[in-house]
């Protein structure tokens, strides 16, 4: 079986953290990028703003966490990111600890490993959302439970009760449904009827509901007493109500308006590659332990844990079955997805009616470490062509890696191939691709320009920009507003094509123009160079005389 070395957890996270220097995205990162920057200038931290406007749609936790850090780093890429990051990282350890007590230490450090080389993982770095600390609450929450079911200690019953109430805080009740999914299908495979029924849950969920009280009055103060204010076209709108029941619940039962048309396989196939490289390892995993599990009758045996697979499965049902879904939603269940996985190669690897899988699954994994490098490889020579010394850069990677495959003194490629290439590709995905992507989004490169040639930002009109600028709120430490009103236009304004063509008979100067594309959509016009005018719009940052 791999044995992981320390080290290799220090270059995983140097690698996450260095995303850092990679700016915040469009749509949903920079507008809470944009709150959390006016949160931590208005002193708000109850009730929450978007803009000036009531803001209702996510809790509030990320938003307190990344204000309270932007008072100490500045509203930047630092300040915003690095709170989301260090989660990130936690939840890295939090998953190799929850493995360590189900089974033992090089599966716990290998399922550590699998969950900080998925690319979902990579993803939540560089594109920071509110997943990332709930996914991190989520396996806090279900480590310290099962340290508290081994040997309930005050500090490990605080611990458990405060992260699941700090996951509600971030993204509502999934957090605390999670665990229950984990541990209700543990004890009831095993008929641990008194663990199921404990009085000690009784003490649990009032202490989650103490940890609740700030951001519940937080609601209530700036929603449920104003029942005359209109949210989203709605007046009497419960802030309450809308947390604890319509964001998650409603869309499941029909009460919520927000329908995507989604399926029931939506998240599984995006797993395909955001939980690559590991993905068609997890699947076999998941289907085997099923079968066993049928042919035991349902029933596990005292040395069996179905903690890692029920919570997995459960949640899956429970998010499925949302009529609106978007990709990072499964996010939340990956460091179980990478326990059973871990679980699944160390079996591969010492159960010797394993073999033949084995086989079949060593060459697999080789492949698909190969299309992964060759995936960076067309980052830099093909969607955005760079120096030479960039190839030069792969050439050695691959070299590298082919090192890791080749050489018979290295035992577990089977591991070490996936593993060293998702990194390596990656740290081109992370300093190639998505920093020369993010040259494409307007509002961080308008908003850059205002801030360091000291334009007002309250000073800039945006006129006929279909961008919604949160990346320019923000990067330029102040709201852009909007006219549409030709007559009123005055100072500096923030257009594209059309607003130009109004502006011929207006003397003006062009400060600023590029192109600009939703970086978050991205589109094969767009990815090939030769169709990317195609693709883009034209900005102009113009000013009046």
């Amino acid at each position: 079986m791999p044995k992981v070395p320390f080290w290799v957890f220090v270059l995983i996270a140097l690698l996450h953290l260095s995303a850092i220097r990679v700016d915040i995205m469009d749509i949903d990162a920079s507008q809470y990028a944009e709150i959390s920057r006016e949160m931590e200038q208005s002193g708000s931290y109850l009730q929450v703003y978007d803009r000036g406007a009531d803001y209702l749609d996510k809790p509030p936790f990320l938003f307190w966490v990344s204000a309270l850090s932007m008072s100490v780093f500045g509203a930047s890429n630092l300040g915003y990111k690095l709170p989301s990051i260090l989660f990130a990282l936690w939840a890295i350890y939090a998953t190799y600890r929850l493995a360590r007590l189900l089974y033992n230490e090089n599966i716990a450090r290998m399922a550590a490993l699998i969950l900080g080389t998925c690319q979902g993982m990579f993803l939540m770095t560089n594109d920071v959302r509110t997943d990332t600390i709930l996914m991190s609450c989520v396996i806090t929450a279900i480590w310290m439970i099962k340290e508290t079911e081994l040997h309930r200690r005050w500090y490990y019953v605080l611990g458990g009760t405060a992260s699941i109430a700090c996951g509600m805080m971030t993204k509502g009740p999934i957090a605390l449904l999670v665990p229950l999914f984990c541990f209700g299908s543990d004890w009831v495979l095993k008929r641990d009827w008194k663990q199921l029924f404990s009085p000690y849950h009784l003490l649990d969920a009032l202490l989650i509901a103490i940890f609740l009280v700030p951001m519940s009055i937080g609601l209530y103060q700036q929603f449920d007493m104003h029942p005359e204010k209109t949210v989203n076209g709605l007046t009497g709108v419960s802030g309450l109500r809308f947390f604890y029941w319509s964001q998650s619940f409603g869309r499941i039962t029909g009460e919520s308006p927000w329908n995507n048309g989604a399926g029931f396989d939506f998240l599984m196939s995006n797993m395909l590659w955001s939980f690559l490289p590991w993905i068609i390892l997890f699947i076999t995993a998941l289907v085997v332990n099923v079968m066993q599990l049928i042919k035991q009758n349902l029933r596990l045996y005292p040395h069996q844990e179905w903690i890692t697979m029920g919570g997995f499965l459960l949640a899956y049902i429970a998010l499925g079955s949302s009529r609106y879904q978007l990709p990072h939603y499964i996010f939340v269940v990956f460091p179980l997805a990478a326990i059973i996985t871990a679980t699944f190669i160390g079996r591969l690897f010492e159960d010797t009616r394993c073999y033949r899988l084995y086989r079949i699954f060593k060459p697999t994994q080789v492949v698909i470490s190969l299309l992964i490098l060759v995936a960076a490889l067309l980052t830099i020579v093909v969607v955005f062509p760079g120096e030479a010394l960039l190839v030069v850069l792969w050439v050695i990677a691959f070299a590298v890696w082919l090192i890791i495959v080749l050489n018979k003194k290295i035992k577990g490629k089977l591991f070490w191939a996936p593993v060293s290439a998702i990194v390596l590709a990656n740290i081109f995905m992370t300093h190639h691709f998505y920093y020369k992507l993010m040259e494409y989004q307007l509002g961080s490169q308008v908003g850059k320009y205002i801030r360091s040639n000291n334009i007002p930002p309250e000073q800039v009109l945006a006129y006929k920009c279909d961008d919604p600028l949160n990346a320019a709120h923000f990067y330029s430490s102040g709201v852009l507003k909007r006219e549409d009103d030709l007559n009123m236009l005055k100072g500096h304004l923030l257009t594209g094509d059309d607003g130009m063509k109004d502006l011929k008979a207006r003397p003006h100067t062009i400060a600023k123009k590029g192109v600009y594309f939703k970086v978050s959509e991205l589109t094969p016009d767009f990815l090939n160079p030769a169709t990317r005018h195609k693709a883009v719009k034209n900005y102009y940052l113009v000013k009046l005389q």
